[in-house]
């Protein structure tokens, strides 16, 4: 508190008097003006200064100190104020600009419908059980061949053009059974496991084929299994992806590692049945192939041929891809083709 020419001012006083206006303010305009009130010209704080100028030498030392702290700490207010006025209003531009804005996320991409019928597959082995594993792609001859009955001299080769990389022994896998045969040498039973993957032939890409392809490898080893277990497997599989009027087929086939060997067909997806370029007039589409696991491929792996039984079934995951997704030419998969769609009716993880 000090007397200026018989005027009692009250520095707490008077700061609190500025903090109940500061807090009326409510734009930058505002601020402006009560600015003026204390710092202008003829503000309140100017004044002070002026009237120190009629005071004696000692008094006007001691009461200039004491109006410089009161301006400093005034300041200090408008300076807060103000700050918070600019942020107030730097929300409210925002506001204002982001109400003009759609919030709808922006779709950039999406799983392509391979990786999506993956993690389908995946999911309903999963919940049967199974686990899923991987292998190399670049692949020796003896887990691509050798470990599944397929001997260097066996006539069955002839029927893989095989990509080697280095003759007579590394090779792009032909197959994810290569997986089954690392799984088998390097795991004890029982086992229950898939194995997604590419797979690679030298072979001329058409409606329904490439050199490029992908498979679903899938085995199950126990003491007690039949062809009845893995008909019922196939069975459930196809209702799952397909619904349950799904329509299918065994045939007696031949595949090295297993014995007896099936193929299963899907009726075509395209022409339902009637027969077109993809079926081949035939009006069934093979989607893979399957049987008990042969006991050479269980001796190979050191399993107890006796005590061990298992079967085995090979996906041609492409063409569930073809029929999951109603696609028509294979090719198109690894095509670069952006007009497929994300599949927003199943649950994949």
């Amino acid at each position: 508190m000090f007397n200026i020419n018989n005027k009692i001012i009250n520095e707490k006083d008077l700061l609190r008097k500025l903090e109940e206006e500061l807090s009326q303010v409510n734009s930058i305009d505002e601020l402006k003006n009560l600015f003026a009130r204390y710092f202008g010209k003829q503000g309140i704080i100017k004044t002070l200064f002026s009237e120190i100028k009629t005071l004696p030498g000692k008094e006007k030392k001691e009461i200039a100190s004491l109006v410089q702290e009161l301006q400093k700490n005034g300041l200090k207010l408008f300076e807060e104020k103000e700050t918070e006025l600019k942020k107030n209003q730097n929300e409210q531009d925002l506001i204002k600009q982001a109400e003009c804005l759609d919030y709808q996320i922006p779709k950039i991409g999406h799983l392509h419908p391979i990786t999506q019928t993956i993690r389908m597959l995946n999911k309903i082995f999963t919940e049967m059980g199974y686990s899923i594993m991987d292998g190399p792609e670049l692949e020796t001859d003896e887990y691509c061949f050798q470990r599944l009955n397929v001997p260097k001299d066996h006539p069955a080769r002839d029927m893989q053009d095989t990509i080697y990389i280095q003759e007579p022994n590394f090779l792009l896998r032909t197959q994810t059974s290569s997986i089954e045969t690392r799984v088998l040498a390097n795991y004890e039973p029982p086992l229950k496991v898939v194995c997604p993957g590419k797979s690679y032939r030298n072979e001329k890409p058409n409606k329904s084929n490439h050199f490029i392809f992908h498979q679903y490898q899938g085995f199950v080893v126990m003491e007690k299994i039949s062809l009845k277990d893995l008909f019922g497997t196939i069975n459930y599989l196809f209702k799952k992806m397909y619904g349950p009027d799904v329509k299918i087929r065994f045939r007696n086939k031949y595949y090295p590692e297993v014995e007896p060997g099936v193929g299963f067909d899907m009726q075509c997806f395209n022409c339902k049945g009637a027969g077109c370029a993809m079926c081949k007039k035939n009006g069934w589409i093979e989607m893979g192939g399957a049987g008990i696991i042969h006991p050479f491929v269980m001796e190979m792996a050191n399993c107890d041929a006796e005590k061990w039984k298992g079967f085995a079934f090979g996906l041609g995951l492409d063409r569930w891809v073809m029929a999951k997704y109603n696609i028509a030419d294979i090719r198109t998969l690894l095509g670069n083709n952006l007009g497929y769609k994300y599949y927003e009716n199943e649950n994949i993880i």
